[in-house]
Formats: structure tokens, C-alpha cells, sequence
């Protein structure tokens, strides 16, 4: 892809999610996460009806009288975009590949964090670290993370999500807004899950397609494993390949259900055939 193509799809992307960000989810999004963090403001004498409990021992005990900590809402928020570029967000059967409504996902999310004046950050990942663009604010900065998003070529088609979040927790000290967007077509990663979501707020963002649930009876076909790049002989009209593959996909996505709420992270799932929009407004209301 050229750069007169490439920005020629930032711009269209750009027109799409920036309209989407401006008219509907600016107000929500920052509704649903804002005041989530306090930080400290100053420490003042102590006054009737104050919480004990933010009593300041230390200035306390120097000044021989009671001194309380003073804590603010934050004022802005730092969003981090986590977004999964492995093999099998290549797919697609219905308008669009995953890889394109992630990008599409992504890109509204940072354009409702502009229009804040929040900071926002990505990190693209497949069973290694592929790109970290620390948070920033400005237009530009968005418009970068777009083309990132658009243009990047992984070193890697394999995924590890229990890495990505490990680095997630490495880098990201202070309390941030986390998107991760994903199609979940692993498990193995509830501890390193658990730590960010103690630490972040953290939303997970399953993004599938409805031919990835069932296998077709097509008879004895070849399929590339997206991730490995292994072609293999499948024979579809065996009803134990079938449901085994069946089985296997949708215990992937219970532990994707499972793992995160237990974390006390939130769930959105989103088909490719499906509004994003209507599912991203849905779940910002229902936070509120």
C-alpha cells in the first residue's frame, strides 16, 4: 500500500469514526469513566464532619494538630488502546475482515478521547509487543495511531495475551482507561488479566464473525491455520471434527466472559455483521 493510499483510508476512517466520536459517544464515554480516579489535592487542618480516615499522620504529629488530605476528581483521563494484530483478525465473511472493524473500533474510542482532551496510547500486539505508541493528546496524534493501525505489518501472526497485559502493567503506572480488542481465540491469561484490572479500568472488546462458530459439512477441504501458517487436511463431513472445533470455539469464549467479569473488567462483544456503534452506546449507558 502507497502513502496516497494509505492517507487516502486514514481520511475515510478519519470522516466515519471522527463523526461517530463528535455525535454520540463523546458525552458518554466520559460520563461512563469520568471521576473514576482521585488524585491528591493538598492537606488542610482538620474539620468537623471530615473522614478520619484521610487524616495525614505525619503532618499531624509536626504540627501537634490534625491535618486531613485533600483528594480531586481527575480532571483527565488517559485512554490506552490495546488492539490485537495476529493472524486470525484476518477473517472476515460479511463487508469487512475483524482486522477492519478493530481499526474502526479504535479509532472512534481515540477520537472520543480528543474530544475530551484525554491522552491516548496504543499498543498493538500479537504473542510479542509489535508497537508502543505512548499516550498523547492532539488530533495528530490520533490521526498516527490510525495509520498505525491501518498500515502496520506484525513480525508475528501467533497470539499471546497474557504478554500484552503484562506489559500493559509495566509500562502504564497510573490508573489509565483500557480498551482491549481482541477476538479471544486463546485462554491461558486470567492472572496477568487480574493484575491490570485491579490496576486499570478495563473493558474487553470481542470482535468475531458468525462462520468463525460452526464448521460447514463442505466434505474434506484444506484449511491455513491463520496463526501458524500450517495448511492442513480437514474432513468437514465428520461429525466429531465438527463439534470438536465447535466446542473448543466456544469455551474460548466463555473464558472470555468468565475471566473478565470475575476481574471486574467489562464485556462487549460485537459481531462484524453488527452495529459497533449501537453496542459501544449500549454498554457506556449501562455504566452510568
Amino acid at each position: 500500500m502507497d502513502t496516497k493510499e494509505i492517507l487516502k483510508k486514514v481520511r475515510k476512517i478519519e470522516i466515519k469514526t471522527r463523526r461517530l466520536s463528535d455525535h454520540i459517544f463523546s458525552g458518554e464515554y466520559h460520563t461512563s469513566f469520568k471521576g473514576r480516579g482521585m488524585t491528591f489535592s493538598e492537606v488542610r487542618q482538620y474539620q468537623y464532619g471530615d473522614d478520619v480516615r484521610s487524616i495525614d499522620w505525619n503532618v499531624t504529629a509536626r504540627y501537634n494538630e490534625p491535618y486531613v488530605k485533600v483528594f480531586e476528581e481527575e480532571r483527565e483521563l488517559t485512554m490506552m488502546l490495546m488492539v490485537d494484530c495476529s493472524g486470525s483478525e484476518i477473517f472476515g465473511t460479511k463487508n469487512q475482515f475483524k482486522s477492519e472493524v478493530i481499526t474502526e473500533i479504535a479509532a472512534t474510542l481515540a477520537f472520543s478521547s480528543t474530544n475530551n482532551n484525554d491522552k491516548v496510547g496504543l499498543i498493538l500486539f500479537s504473542d510479542q509487543i509489535e508497537l508502543y505508541i505512548p499516550p498523547k493528546k492532539g488530533k495528530s496524534h490520533v490521526l498516527r495511531i490510525i495509520r498505525e493501525l491501518i498500515e502496520f505489518k506484525p513480525k508475528s501472526r501467533k497470539t499471546d495475551l497474557a504478554q500484552a497485559l503484562k506489559f500493559l502493567s509495566s509500562v502504564m503506572k497510573k490508573k489509565a482507561i483500557v480498551f482491549l480488542i481482541s477476538d479471544f481465540m486463546v485462554n491461558d491469561y486470567e492472572k496477568t488479566l487480574k493484575i491490570a484490572a485491579r490496576k486499570h479500568d478495563l473493558t474487553g472488546i470481542r470482535v468475531y464473525d458468525k462462520r468463525e462458530e460452526t464448521i460447514p459439512n463442505l466434505g474434506i477441504v484444506n484449511m491455513l491455520d491463520a496463526e501458524s501458517g500450517e495448511i492442513m487436511l480437514v474432513d468437514t463431513s465428520s461429525k466429531s471434527v465438527r463439534l470438536a472445533y465447535e466446542k473448543e470455539y466456544t469455551e474460548n469464549v466463555k473464558y472470555f466472559a468468565e475471566m473478565f467479569s470475575k476481574s471486574g473488567a467489562g464485556v462487549l462483544s460485537s459481531r462484524v455483521d453488527e452495529s459497533y456503534v449501537t453496542k459501544l452506546l449500549g454498554y457506556f449507558k449501562a455504566r452510568n
